[in-house]
């Protein structure tokens, strides 16, 4: 049966296909897939931002889906802990978040120069190595225009970049381990992840303040929870976008 609903609100509202599609930013014929094919649901994203659009519930578009506070309350049940500023968590939670990684070790940051200090943390990369774990690290371009306007709006200008060559330094000798891979991105980051398995923190960025002043969320992902699988969709994103480097001397581009 075709998706009645779906079609209904669109034409309460004086929409046509062609306009949904435009403003959720698809094409019109996705739309109407969705409406006449109930095996076509659009992603957890679009549904969301459909039922914005067309001032419902998406439980009454979807009626299996579950409702606006359903979600909600999972979401609360995957936030750990609040901190307000990165520079009040404890050093020995991001050592030992990522010491019980068995299936997913990530980073994903400008720099994240402090954690490349950390000898603890070298350790651990080089145990999960040997152990068989994937690492990925994910460090801006230095040489991109996401790098020079974060340096700008911290206030710092090309210290930025310089942070992120140093750090690229620092991990030196954790390039060419097993399992440990390093690439560039150019994104627009507004937030340093660090994922190990179903947990993760986020640390927000602020326009005009430092990443550790700005604050940090500590989640972890339950069954049914959305919060925790959109900041690890968005590593993805910029892991299959960024620039895959072998040593750090790479930094500079392909000569």
């Amino acid at each position: 049966m075709a998706n009645e609903r779906l079609r209904g609100a669109i034409v309460d509202l004086g929409l046509t296909l062609d306009e949904v599609a435009e403003r959720l930013g698809v094409a019109a014929k996705t739309v109407e897939r969705w409406i006449n094919d109930p095996e076509r649901k659009p992603y957890r994203r679009f549904q969301y931002a459909t039922a914005s659009l067309l001032k419902c519930e998406v439980s009454y578009l979807w009626p299996d889906e579950r409702t606006s506070a359903e979600v909600t309350a999972s979401g609360n049940a995957e936030l750990v802990r609040l901190y307000p500023h990165r520079s009040v968590v404890a050093p020995s939670l991001w050592t030992s978040l990522y010491a019980k990684a068995t299936r997913q070790f990530d980073v994903l940051v400008y720099s994240g120069f402090w954690l490349t200090e950390d000898a603890a943390f070298h350790r651990i990369v080089k145990e999960k190595s040997a152990d068989g774990v994937p690492i990925r690290f994910m460090l801006g371009e230095p040489t991109s225009a996401a790098v020079a306007v974060r340096g700008e709006d911290e206030g710092i200008g090309t210290a930025m970049a310089g942070k992120i060559r140093n750090a690229l330094i620092n991990y030196g000798p954790l390039f060419g381990l097993p399992g440990v891979e390093f690439r560039l991105h150019a994104t627009t980051l507004y937030n340093s992840l660090y994922r190990a398995d179903d947990e993760l923190l986020a640390n927000g960025h602020l326009f005009g303040v430092g990443a550790y002043m700005a604050p940090v969320l500590h989640l972890r992902r339950v069954p049914g929870g959305e919060l925790f699988d959109a900041y690890a969709e968005s590593v993805e994103r910029v892991w299959e976008t960024a620039r895959p480097i072998s040593s750090p001397a790479e930094w500079e581009g392909p000569q």
